[in-house]
């Protein structure tokens, strides 16, 4: 059991606002509501605190893959992003063959059985060839049920979300039977039309995969699935802030359009992210990153990220202007809600878990806590 501490001094965003000169009490792993007999003061005057961030869409970093790679691997990636703020991450598959993806879920759900992560996302193979991005195109298939149905399964009860392109024939059905399993429907790697996404959304798709990108644009004859995601109050729009992916006024129309109540910041990180360039594997497929950017070896498509929700939570102040309460339900409330996990973690209240991240004036990350004990010590550097 950690030890209770007292963070003093700080501006503590809390769902009502931001408190200047606040305090968080951590008893044990749990934020609490008063202070116990000798507890730990940490000053952390001049910084902000906020939540710890929630990532829904994250394939690794630190060098090691939680696509195909070992538990080890995945523990690695996991470490890596505990350490850039990250305290609640999904583990995101992409499109391998059938038999293999369910075995790699079975070992996913293992580790969520143990709370190192908290679910998985199937991302493919049951997405367009269209807008296959950086999936291998001869192992994506149409949306059948019952195979949908056989991934769910192989992931004993931790699957969260699976992406699809439900304008496949199988693609509507495939949405009704992951709601009827609790599993969240993402329209995403699609190039579906506007009425077709409407269809989607009405038989229970709840979120768009990395919007904008893997998708058809928006047209003024032929909307699109974007203008349909955006549109509707039912769906939260993912979003990757790495400047890379969306221009900065794409993602000020989602903002706009949607509501910071509606958007969720994800990395979509690869195994570089927060190791470095270099050439890496993304499923079966080769990644080149250089500068930062990933991209596959062939064709150049973009290849994930190499993102790290810390440096997502600055630019999007830093350079996007957004409020930072906005940023702070974007990066922590909003997915925790979409998780079903708001009353544990997500904001900093008493009883939620004490996860929690320091941030500098300038916004540079500084302090981790997850569960009450401290990943990054901001006492320490």
């Amino acid at each position: 059991m950690a030890p209770s501490k007292v963070l003093t001094g700080a501006r503590v965003v809390l769902p009502t606002g931001t408190v200047d000169d606040g305090r968080v009490i951590v008893d044990g792993t749990r934020i609490a509501a008063t202070a116990p007999p000798n507890a730990e003061v940490v000053d952390v005057s001049g910084h902000w605190v906020v939540p710890g961030f929630v990532d829904i869409h994250n394939h690794g970093g630190g060098g090691a893959s939680f696509t195909g790679g070992t538990a080890e691997d995945v523990l690695k990636g996991v470490e890596t992003h505990r350490r850039h703020g990250t305290t609640t991450v999904v583990a995101s598959a992409v499109t391998g063959d059938l038999d293999f993806l369910a075995r790699h879920a079975g070992m996913l759900a293992e580790l969520a059985q143990q709370g190192d992560i908290v679910g998985i996302h199937f991302e493919g193979p049951f997405i367009s060839p269209c807008r296959k991005g950086a999936h291998d195109e001869q192992l994506l298939r149409d949306p059948d049920p019952a195979e949908v149905r056989k991934l769910v399964d192989a992931a004993h009860g931790h699957a969260k979300m699976m992406t699809l392109a439900t304008e496949l024939p199988g693609g509507l059905d495939s949405v009704r039977l992951l709601v009827e399993h609790g599993v969240i429907a993402a329209v995403g790697h699609t190039d579906a039309t506007y009425e077709q996404t409407v269809r989607a959304i009405d038989a229970g798709a709840t979120v768009a995969t990395h919007l904008f990108n893997a998708m058809p644009p928006v047209g003024h004859r032929a909307p699109g699935p974007i203008t349909a995601l955006l549109e509707d109050e039912r769906i939260t729009v993912e979003l990757i802030n790495d400047g890379t992916h969306l221009h900065p006024a794409a993602l000020q129309l989602a903002f706009h359009h949607a509501g910071a109540g509606r958007v969720a910041f994800i990395t979509d990180a690869m195994d570089a992210a927060g190791f470095g360039d270099g050439r890496y594997l993304l499923g079966p497929l080769e990644v080149e990153v250089a500068d930062g950017v990933a991209r596959l070896v062939e064709g150049g498509s973009i290849a994930g990220s190499t993102l790290t929700l810390d440096r997502a939570f600055k630019r999007a102040v830093t350079v996007d202007g957004l409020p930072v309460g906005d940023v702070v339900a974007a990066i922590s409330a909003n997915p925790a809600r979409l998780l079903g996990l708001d009353d544990r973690i997500g904001s900093l209240e008493p009883g939620k878990d004490a996860d929690l991240v320091v941030l500098d004036e300038a916004f540079d990350l500084v302090g981790v806590m997850r569960r009450g004990a401290w990943v990054v010590d901001p006492q320490l550097g």
